[in-house]
């Protein structure tokens, strides 16, 4: 009993301690492990998270890997339960929502950096491949961002035809195609290309325009545009 005791104490010190540092410096204070440590204090309240957040990031290569992750690897690593990865995966839903919400009813080009971070937010941790559209209204605001396609970790099933059938639906204008590499590297692919002009004759004839097709990376994005492919 006493051992526990003695155990718990130091426990609470540590933790104590490391709220004392986030109140003093906030955030920038702290390095990652330990904000996310932080974070595991309220989930799981009677357990050291400080070797659970080192190997979260390590696991997963980063903070953001961690929140991007999907629910069943989270589950696989030890010491992470059900509520944990539940709530893990809600601070990312939280932060799609609000990025997402920093491109609602405003033309998506005049925001268009708020829009690559929404991307990356929403496809940069996915380890298969997920292609999305987002169609927008005659003045280019954001009617919805559908998930078109989810596949394997090198390609994601595409059809041109429910693309245009989803447009025609939406009274869409143009859209904004959007996929992720699971590599990491965001470079297209010649299949990236070609899949891209299949969906632009697709809906050239319903004139829906193809603003630009976006892969995302691990650390980056690229635009089909700005390689003169659109």
């Amino acid at each position: 009993m006493g051992i526990t005791n003695k155990s718990n104490a130091h426990l609470d010190g540590h933790r104590e301690r490391l709220r004392e540092r986030f109140l003093r410096a906030g955030a920038d204070g702290l390095a990652d492990h330990e904000l996310l440590e932080l974070w595991l204090f309220g989930v799981i309240k009677r357990q050291d998270t400080k070797v659970l957040a080192r190997n979260l990031i390590t696991q997963f290569g980063g903070i953001n890997e961690v929140l991007q992750a999907p629910l069943h690897d989270l589950l696989r690593v030890d010491g992470v339960g059900q509520v944990a990865a539940i709530h893990l995966k809600s601070i990312h839903a939280i932060q799609v929502r609000g990025s997402q919400s920093e491109i609602m009813n405003k033309p998506v080009l005049g925001s268009w950096s708020s829009v690559l971070s929404y991307l990356k937010l929403n496809l940069g941790g996915a380890k298969r491949e997920e292609f999305r559209v987002l169609f927008l209204d005659k003045k280019l605001r954001l009617i919805v961002d559908e998930k078109m396609g989810e596949g394997t970790v090198d390609h994601a099933p595409v059809y041109p035809r429910e693309i245009a059938r989803r447009a025609l639906e939406l009274s869409a204008s143009s859209v904004i195609l959007a996929h992720n590499h699971p590599s990491g590297d965001p470079t297209p692919s010649s299949a990236d290309i070609a899949m891209t002009r299949e969906i632009i004759n697709a809906l050239s004839p319903l004139k829906v325009t193809v603003i630009d097709h976006i892969i995302v990376g691990s650390q980056d994005t690229r635009s089909l545009k700005a390689f003169g492919l659109i």
